[in-house]
């Protein structure tokens, strides 16, 4: 088994066409405007962030090699077309970018759950891309790469994890600050252990924010269950 990545690094890998696999599984979308659907997630292991409420910290080293081909054979018992490219950062491994075209290619509806922290530019236009921008509560607010915005089209989201009003007031500038919601769909969640998504709801009202609220559907059907 090879040594694990350490923190803040890219993994690297033997084969360009091999990426470093933590699970792949069939659940609910908890998340995003493909919420509720089937869908197939394949996680990748690796990330150079670390958000003070990560709660998929066992993605960070575990994980076994595939290839592509392997990785697309996998998902091919699952009975859906949905399939979600997650992490970790998924791309902190380069092959990934293979990865998303691939199953373009294979005709399956492809999102990508990604922190922005690394660029976007070469991510297949196919690919629904769902940008977690890290507020300052995260701790990792230094890690955001703005500049990706320039990639996002209509069909992207990005997304905003909240832990408390602070969180709220800065999204609430940077949005005005960018014109996000002229970009695409702009999405608050709240962190599940840290604050009441009526909390929110009730600031959006206030402000007449044109934002899409959203909650982790899956933590409410399996709370932190990996592989969920």
């Amino acid at each position: 088994m090879d040594s694990p990545t350490k923190k803040g690094l890219v993994l690297r890998q033997s084969s360009q066409n091999e990426l470093r696999i933590n699970e792949i599984f069939l659940s609910i979308q908890g998340e995003s405007v493909k919420v509720g659907l089937q869908t197939v997630f394949i996680r990748l292991t690796g990330c150079p962030l670390r958000c003070s409420y990560c709660d998929t910290a066992y993605a960070f080293h575990d994980g076994n090699k595939m290839t592509i081909d392997e990785i697309v054979k996998s998902i091919g018992q699952y009975r859906t077309r949905h399939v979600t490219v997650t992490g970790g950062e998924p791309l902190a491994q380069k092959p990934c970018i293979e990865l998303l075209t691939r199953l373009c290619d294979e005709g399956f509806e492809v999102s990508l759950e990604t922190s922005g922290a690394i660029s976007v530019e070469a991510v297949d236009e196919r690919v629904m891309k769902i940008m977690d921008i890290k507020t300052p509560a995260s701790t990792e607010e230094d890690k955001n790469k703005l500049d990706n915005l320039q990639y996002l089209s209509a069909q992207d989201q990005i997304k905003f994890v909240i832990c408390n009003r602070q969180d709220y007031d800065w999204v609430k500038r940077l949005i005005n600050e960018y014109k996000l919601t002229e970009i695409c769909e702009v999405l608050l969640s709240p962190e599940h252990e840290a604050i009441s998504a009526t909390d929110i709801a009730d600031w959006l009202l206030q402000d007449k924010l044109n934002v899409r609220l959203q909650v982790q559907l899956h933590k409410y059907l399996w709370g932190n269950e990996p592989g969920r």
